[in-house]
């Protein structure tokens, strides 16, 4: 009884030490580094079973062992128990629409109803552009596309062009990233749209090499940004935890609020962002289900 009394004191340890130390764990083949931050508020689970436990087998020191991990949580994850939305200028919608989504139309009017300011699409197929434009309608006469990347917005853009964050193996019609700087009431920002390569999961773990190499990318082109206000809306594959990303959010920064949104069935994991430089996104949420297999995002963004 109280070997097994023991058995839970080492695994609330345990569990303890990868959520303070998550970015110790080692860069070997497969990224399980990666992998674990993916999923990373899921340890949390493991206090109440490991409490449980604790209470079954009743040696003095489980229960206190539990109080490890309970801590290290809170410590990591409990800003996103208190939202914090001390208002707002802007309105912004991330979404990766799904290259099969089958109504565009429909995703556009539950998209508009939290009446954003900036709307970026990811997985925007040319022959479907015409559908997003008649469904954004007069409201949002200022859109750009490039690649199956787009940004529609209520606001003029002063200039707008490509990103390049292409990986050096993908070919050259890979294109997922676009820049623009839009004339906001609150003066120009700089908003990136960017869709990184997919992570996949596989017998050798994460391969996230290509998705890591456009994050460098990505990285180099917000550091070199000359606007003090900048906004990054995307689908990055990989949630703000991830190492893999640290290049992008080492720059940008975003709400601590879980706002889970892969995969849309049964999301377990923020893989869509919206970050900012030079203001604060001071409300993030999930909206409801479109016809993509991602849930869209919006946040509440004061720029003064």
């Amino acid at each position: 009884m109280r070997r097994r009394g023991w058995v839970i004191v080492v695994l609330a340890v345990l569990v303890a030490a990868v959520l303070a130390g998550h970015s110790l764990i080692p860069r070997v083949g497969g990224d399980p580094g990666s992998m674990v931050q993916t999923f990373l508020p899921w340890l949390g689970l493991s206090v109440p079973v490991l409490a449980v436990l604790g209470w079954w087998r009743r040696p003095a020191v489980a229960l206190p062992a539990v109080l490890l991990p309970l801590t290290a949580w809170l410590v990591v994850f409990g800003p996103a128990l208190w939202p914090d939305d001390r208002g707002h200028d802007l309105i912004a919608v991330q979404h990766n629409a799904s290259d099969e989504n089958p109504d565009p139309a429909g995703t556009v009017r539950e998209l508009l109803r939290v009446s954003p300011d900036l709307v970026a699409l990811g997985e925007v197929l040319p022959e479907s552009v015409p559908a997003y434009e008649a469904a954004f309608g007069a409201a949002y006469p200022y859109h750009a596309v490039h690649g199956t990347v787009a940004l529609w917005s209520r606001h003029p853009f002063a200039s707008v062009g490509p990103l390049d964050i292409r990986p050096r193996a993908f070919g050259a019609d890979w294109n997922r990233g676009l820049r623009a700087v839009v004339r906001t009431p609150r003066g120009e920002i700089a908003v990136f749209v960017a869709h990184l390569p997919s992570v996949r999961m596989g017998v050798k773990g994460f391969a996230t090499g290509p998705r890591n190499e456009a994050a460098d990318r990505l990285g180099a082109a917000l550091a070199a940004e000359p606007h003090d206000r900048v906004l990054l809306l995307g689908d990055l594959n990989g949630t703000v935890d991830d190492r893999g990303l640290r290049p992008v959010t080492e720059l940008v920064h975003t709400d601590a609020a879980f706002a889970f949104s892969w995969p849309a069935r049964a999301p377990v994991a923020r893989i869509d962002h919206i970050l900012g430089r030079g203001l604060t996104v001071t409300s993030l949420w999930s909206l409801p289900r479109t016809g993509s297999d991602h849930l869209p995002i919006a946040a509440r963004i004061r720029a003064s």
